[in-house]
């Protein structure tokens, strides 16, 4: 005779610890890391939205906030997060509903951007806020070819951010 029974029960834990002892500098990634795995599995989903990669360096996020008027809603970039957030202001006039199925309540959104992702534009049409973002890499991260030198060793010393070589 059972008398309890545990079905369909699969219980994940990520150890990162490994990942940890090997890199150095990564600690914001960590951190999301972190937070992804150890966040409430319970989420409102309100409002709906997208995100969408347009070309290799673009994205746009897409956000249904039918009810709400663009006077309503407010974009906010800090500390490498994007910050939605719609306040809906209550409405003066008595009404009385039948039947209430559009959701108008007041919302926050944090969206973690990478490094180098800038907003670029917002556009409030038809109910649907759309966010532009573009990464954009400075030109000293890209890739640059390093040329070698045959023959004789130049000594060179940095001088107001530039190299200078020193013949000797």
């Amino acid at each position: 005779m059972k008398i309890a029974q545990m079905e369909d029960y699969v219980m994940r834990t990520y150890d990162l610890s490994p990942l940890y002892q090997t890199t150095v500098g990564f600690d914001r990634f960590q951190d999301i890391l972190d937070k992804v795995f150890t966040q409430d599995s319970v989420s409102t989903g309100y409002p709906p939205y997208n995100i969408e990669k347009t070309s290799d360096e673009s994205y746009v996020i897409s956000i249904a906030a039918a009810g709400f008027s663009s006077k309503e809603l407010e974009i906010e970039v800090r500390e490498n997060k994007l910050i939605v957030t719609g306040k809906k202001v209550a409405d003066e006039a008595k009404r009385v509903f039948l039947h209430k199925g559009i959701g108008q309540r007041s919302f926050q959104r944090k969206f973690q951007l990478a490094d180098h992702v800038k907003v670029i534009a917002a556009n409030f049409t038809d109910g649907m806020l759309n966010i532009s973002l573009e990464r954009e890499i400075p030109e000293a991260y890209k890739p640059r070819k390093i040329s070698i030198s045959n023959g004789q060793a130049k000594e060179s010393t940095i001088e107001n951010g530039k190299a200078v070589e020193i013949e000797g």
